[in-house]
C-alpha cells in the first residue's frame, strides 16, 4: 500500500474554483448573484439537514461524486475541516473519445465516467463563516477533521446517497491511501 501526502489549500473562490464554488457571507439584502451557490436541484426533492459526524480523521481512501446534482457543505460554527477533491470525470455521449473510452467506466446509477487518477486528487481547508458548493461530479472525501465530532450542514437531494453515489475506492484500484498534512 502507498501513503500519498496531501498538503492542504486554503479554500478560497479563486482555488476552488474548478471543483466548485466557495460561499462566504453578504450583506443581507444583496442580490443573487455570481457569488451566491449557483445549484442545481432539479432532479429531485431538495434535503438540507444537518449531519454529525464522529471520527474522521485526516485520510482517506475511497471518493466519491454525485452526477444529477450540486452539493452543499459547511460546518456548524465555523470551525475547520478538510475535503479531498478530484475534478468532475462525467463522460457525456458525445464527449467519449479514444483516449477516454479505455478508461470509461458504467456507474450503477447508469452515468459513464473516467474514475480520478491519484495526481489529480487535492485537499483543501475549509474554515470560518463559509462552506462549498460541489460541482455536480466532482469527486469528493469528507467532510474529514481533526475533532472527535463536528456537526455539518449538507444541501443534496433527498434520495441523492441512494440513487446517484458512485464511489472510486483507491486502495483497492489504485493500491493508494492518501493522507492529509494538516
Amino acid at each position: 500500500m502507498r501513503e500519498v501526502r496531501l498538503k492542504p489549500i486554503e479554500a478560497t473562490p479563486e482555488t476552488f474554483g474548478e471543483f466548485g464554488q466557495v460561499i462566504e457571507a453578504a450583506p443581507d439584502g444583496d442580490e443573487f448573484g455570481p457569488e451566491d451557490a449557483q445549484l442545481d436541484l432539479s432532479r429531485g426533492v431538495p434535503r438540507f439537514y444537518i449531519m454529525h459526524i464522529e471520527d474522521r480523521p485526516l485520510k482517506f481512501s475511497n471518493i466519491t461524486h454525485h452526477a444529477s446534482v450540486t452539493q452543499c457543505l459547511g460546518s456548524i460554527g465555523g470551525h475547520a475541516w478538510y475535503l479531498g477533491v478530484a475534478k468532475p470525470s462525467i463522460a457525456a455521449p458525445g464527449e467519449v473519445t479514444d483516449e477516454t473510452a479505455e478508461n470509461l467506466k458504467q456507474s450503477r446509477c447508469g452515468h459513464f465516467y473516467v474514475p480520478p487518477a491519484v495526481d489529480d486528487v487535492s485537499v483543501f481547508r475549509i474554515s470560518g463563516s463559509k462552506f462549498v458548493k460541489l460541482h455536480r461530479g466532482t469527486w469528493h472525501a469528507g467532510p474529514l477533521f481533526q475533532a472527535d465530532k463536528m456537526d455539518f450542514y449538507n444541501l443534496e437531494l433527498s434520495n441523492t446517497n441512494v440513487v446517484d453515489h458512485t464511489l472510486h475506492n483507491f486502495r483497492e484500484e489504485n493500491g493508494v491511501v492518501f493522507f492529509i498534512d494538516a
